[in-house]
């Protein structure tokens, strides 16, 4: 083979070839007489190259493959127009490229990702689609590949698929598009597809639901457009009811929700709707439709579980965004909402005290966001009062980051509003932190406490307005590869 250039002689003894791959003995005898070499010298798009594909992925010699070149030679043969001889090929790029970085890289600089989404868009034939899509999956992980696969079209290539009867196909989509969407933020023309994932959080199936939030939470980060588009696509109550389903009949309140609130579909589902909250046209709609569609409730009691952090996140810059509408501040307090924010402030500054770091938290949660959480409602700021919060919010001006002094500032002079609760603060010796902060470079610093020191000067901008504060909890990317490192 490796000396003939008779093409029939060729055909008839790559014949021979996948035969024997068919059995044990025959995948030896193959490999020790120095096959895999003279088969991939026969890789090339003229020759028809079905039957040695198939002998080279039926032969556990993956890296005998690698070390001929193989994967140079394979990804040539995408190219092909034939379904079937494409369905070998992207079987044997999966095997190959999976938990294997260096096949994935030469798959990428191979031209592999364009080929393959340009399968996904232009075939209907199962098998080549779903083996595709396993290899888009495998290559899905690649911080390389994952750009080229989004900007070669991927994620809408993807999306055409996701109404296709095959489960199996489908749930290769679902978990490809997860992968590649902390990528895809700023890619336009998903309209179709998030009207998709949105119809798709009514789905029980536990896989789907773990891909649809995740893909969701992604495509809203700091995208305007989408999270527009999905509050118009009924995405807030879809959210709602994919985690009401999680906790519906667990009347043994937080061992059993403990659970929920560690499956993968929490976490991306409470930052879709932080994020579908704030920060675009339709925000204010979707803090009303939140209360509307009786999620208060459910985020709330969420908040209330043992603290997974990267949960615990996304629910306080959801419930700080849900307080800017005035609708919700009785809902949110008549829910449980401050004590459980006081109690997690308090444990969050506890704990920070005992790991002795400055501004460091568990999985990335920093101190000034819990703070803001309690912040921006001044309808409750009795019942926070009562808590006994005063002297914490006094001790967090001497923060030495600026934000949570930031924030600490703006509590106690919205607290102040009240004559009992500005003569405690006065008695914690908050006026001396607050008179220093008066030269604070920071503009949001220097104006809030001003509010507080000259309090004999009118105060008609009070209670302040939430932007005062500082800007909306930073949107949040969720990346899935720290759960599914590999497909």
């Amino acid at each position: 083979m490796q000396s003939s250039s008779d093409n029939g002689n060729n055909s008839c003894m790559a014949s021979i070839l996948h035969c024997l791959s068919h059995h044990h003995q025959g995948l030896n005898a193959i490999f020790t007489a120095g096959g895999i070499p003279a088969l991939i010298h026969m890789l090339r798009p003229r020759f028809d190259s079905q039957l040695l594909l198939h002998s080279i992925t039926s032969c556990s010699t993956k890296m005998a493959v690698r070390m001929c070149d193989g994967l140079q030679k394979i990804v040539p043969l995408l190219k092909n127009t034939n379904p079937k001889f494409l369905a070998i090929t992207t079987d044997c790029l999966q095997i190959l490229s999976y938990a294997n970085q260096g096949s994935k890289l030469i798959i990428l600089a191979s031209g592999g990702p364009e080929s393959l989404v340009s399968i996904m868009r232009n075939y209907n034939y199962e098998k080549l689609l779903w083996t595709t899509s396993r290899v888009l999956k495998v290559l899905s992980v690649c911080p390389s590949n994952k750009p080229a696969i989004v900007n070669a079209g991927g994620m809408q290539a993807l999306a055409l698929h996701l109404t296709d009867s095959s489960a199996h196909l489908v749930q290769n989509c679902l978990w490809t598009l997860r992968n590649l969407s902390d990528a895809a933020t700023k890619q336009e023309g998903l309209d179709s597809l998030l009207h998709i994932l949105v119809s798709q959080l009514g789905s029980d199936d536990v896989n789907v639901l773990t891909c649809a939030t995740g893909i969701l939470s992604n495509l809203t980060c700091n995208n305007a457009r989408n999270k527009s588009l999905v509050v118009q696509h009924g995405g807030v109550e879809a959210l709602i009811n994919a985690l009401l389903r999680t906790t519906v009949n667990q009347d043994e309140a937080e061992l059993a929700l403990c659970a929920a609130v560690n499956q993968d579909m929490a976490e991306p589902a409470v930052c879709a709707l932080c994020h579908l909250s704030g920060r675009h046209p339709l925000a204010q709609t979707a803090q009303n439709e939140v209360r509307v569609h009786y999620g208060i409730p459910v985020i709330i009691k969420l908040l209330g579980q043992p603290h997974y952090w990267p949960v615990v996140k996304a629910i306080v810059g959801l419930i700080r965004n849900l307080a800017l509408c005035p609708a919700n501040q009785a809902p949110l307090r008549e829910a449980g909402a401050i004590p459980r924010l006081v109690n997690l402030l308090l444990k969050a500054h506890q704990d920070l005290q005992r790991l002795s770091t400055q501004n460091t938290y568990q999985d990335g949660i920093s101190m000034e966001e819990i703070v803001e959480g309690c912040t921006g409602d001044p309808i409750n700021r009795s019942e926070i009062a009562n808590m006994q919060t005063i002297p914490l919010f006094v001790q967090l001006l001497y923060s030495c980051v600026e934000n949570v002094r930031r924030v600490s500032a703006g509590v106690l002079c919205e607290l102040a509003l009240d004559k009992h609760s500005a003569e405690l603060i006065d008695a914690e010796g908050a006026s001396a932190p607050l008179m220093e902060l008066l030269h604070s470079t920071n503009e949001g610093i220097e104006g809030v406490s001003s509010l507080y020191v000259y309090s004999d000067l009118p105060v008609n901008a009070l209670p302040l307005d939430p932007d005062v504060h500082g800007p909306y909890v930073s949107d949040m990317t969720f990346d899935p590869r720290h759960v599914y490192p590999e497909p």
